[in-house]
């Protein structure tokens, strides 16, 4: 009984661990700055790479190897979190600025002053008629 419970454990483990994996590597790909970038990376990563080293632990038992285990996986998780925190913070000083909602805004409206989806763009300060 406890030899399948332990098995379950792992089983579950690793396939949460490596689907937050495969998460963090679409972010990584598919978000477009450096700063979503890192974000993804610091969580999801960590997140799974924790649970597929916890996998391990639990596979191994009470064993030596286990200790390293564990201490490989409080190292991972002290040191992804402090890897992108220093890799925004560097984007910053560097002068990268975040990609914001109104930068993609601006991208997808034309130059001659309609939207993507063809209709005037029109301020609200900038309303025709007289408003009582």
């Amino acid at each position: 009984m406890i030899d399948q419970l332990q098995f379950w454990a792992v089983l579950l483990c690793l396939a949460f661990g490596l689907f937050f994996t495969f998460v963090s590597t679409v972010g990584v790909l598919r978000l477009p700055d450096v700063y979503s970038r890192a974000h993804t990376a610091s969580q999801t990563d960590t997140l799974g790479a924790g649970l597929s080293l916890a996998a391990v632990a639990l596979a191994l038992g009470w064993e030596s190897t286990t200790i390293y285990t564990v201490l490989l996986l409080f190292f991972v998780f002290l040191t992804n979190p402090t890897a992108a925190h220093a890799i925004a913070r560097s984007a910053a000083e560097s002068g990268i600025t975040p990609l914001t909602a109104e930068d993609e805004l601006e991208s997808e409206t034309p130059d001659d002053g309609t939207s993507a989806a063809g209709d005037t763009a029109v301020n609200a300060g900038e309303e025709g008629g007289d408003h009582a």
